[in-house]
């Protein structure tokens, strides 16, 4: 049963009253019998990204030991963290993610870590998950009792056309064998996600509505043959990027009905994190609400093209480029996150996933001392 918003409406209405100085006495009636809309019983999440300490925005390199790969998962405030939710969805995924392979039996080859690389996409080398790595990473979430989303790599096996243009088919042989190590190792994916950022005009790459959707189809296949003989069906999410209407609607065409479970898009509508209006932009209520239309389109866009899927947000960061440093892991910002976990809930969406849990400049737990930042404390649980 959906977690009934009202709660969550109530404290995004008195974010606009706190914003609002011209009205000191306000009267506040909620219709405790009328529901709005509904959200998952997992609608607080949080990412692990794969960024190495290499990745550098400006003058500075935030991410440290806080990827999904150098991670100290043995640390006690982690789990300690990650518990404190009860429960926390993680979503495993990120801008690296379509070049992540998976060290399994058949991969063939060396399973190494990213590397800096002139004329790599965001500037780095193919990384590997290692399976080892996977089974550690697993014992914390069975620990934790984290719900686990997994981004899969969408591009292994195209080729690059031009201007960021990805063309091919997608190849599934090391997803597959991957999807199928978990399975035998019982681990319990929530959720596969396929592809990070490559709808529409798509960040550093991108791979046309039509074909993407084909690929989506090969997906469902691999996860209905392999998951046969299980109780559950985990969720397929996509395509894991910015919202653009025709893009969108053109994958829940090709695909049709009971492929695309959830309809995932990504928000940081605060701009770079290094705009110096940051500040102003997260105290304007005007400037908040904009980001409105876009969760209004997406939901009238699954309404009218593929009503058997919901909307999800995949990845909120507020600024982009790691985060602004000194704002998004600071209190203030918890003014911008609360309003988005309000007008995400009103616009019917099952889980908002925030960018991140650690690491970045936008970590709700700080990636030196694992203690939460002061905006962790404004998190829904």
């Amino acid at each position: 049963m959906g977690v009934q918003i009202l709660l969550v409406w109530f404290v995004y209405s008195l974010t606009g009253i706190v914003l609002c100085q011209e009205a000191p006495y306000t009267t506040i009636i909620i219709q405790g019998s009328a529901i709005a809309a509904e959200t998952s019983d997992e609608f607080v999440c949080a990412t692990l990204d794969w960024w190495p300490p290499e990745k550098c925005n400006y003058d500075q390199c935030p991410w440290g030991q806080a990827s999904v790969l150098n991670l100290d998962l043995n640390h006690p405030f982690l789990a300690s963290a990650i518990k404190a939710f009860n429960p926390l969805r993680i979503r495993v995924g990120g801008s690296l993610q379509d070049q992540v392979v998976y060290g399994v039996e058949t991969m063939g080859y060396p399973c190494k870590p990213f590397s800096k690389i002139a004329g790599g996409l965001f500037g780095f080398s193919k990384g590997c998950l290692s399976m080892a790595r996977w089974d550690n990473l697993n014992l914390l979430f069975q620990k934790t009792g984290t719900v686990v989303t997994f981004g899969l790599n969408a591009l292994h096996g195209r080729h690059h056309i031009r201007n960021g243009i990805w063309g091919g088919t997608w190849n599934s042989s090391n997803a597959r064998d991957f999807i199928e190590y978990t399975i035998s190792k019982g681990y319990p994916v929530d959720s596969w996600e396929f592809g990070n950022e490559l709808s529409g005009q798509g960040i550093g790459a991108s791979v046309g509505a039509e074909q993407y959707g084909k690929d989506v189809i090969v997906l469902r296949d691999i996860l209905g043959q392999l998951y046969r003989s299980s109780s559950s069906r985990p969720l397929l999410l996509a395509p894991g990027g910015f919202f653009e209407q025709q893009w969108y609607a053109q994958l829940l065409q090709v695909t049709g009905p009971g492929v695309v479970d959830v309809m995932t898009h990504h928000i940081y509508n605060l701009g770079g994190g290094r705009d110096p209006n940051i500040k102003n932009k997260i105290l304007d209520p005007q400037y908040l609400n904009r980001i409105a239309d876009t969760f209004r389109d997406l939901e009238l866009t699954i309404q009218r093209h593929g009503p058997w899927s919901s909307a999800w947000v995949g990845e909120a960061g507020g600024s982009f480029n790691s985060g602004s440093r000194l704002i998004s892991n600071t209190f203030l910002n918890s003014i911008w996150y609360l309003d988005q976990l309000g007008m995400a809930s009103k616009y019917n969406t099952k889980a908002y996933c925030r960018q991140t849990l650690i690491g970045g400049n936008y970590g709700l737990l700080d990636a030196e001392t694992f203690i939460p930042n002061p905006d962790y404390y404004r998190q829904g649980t």
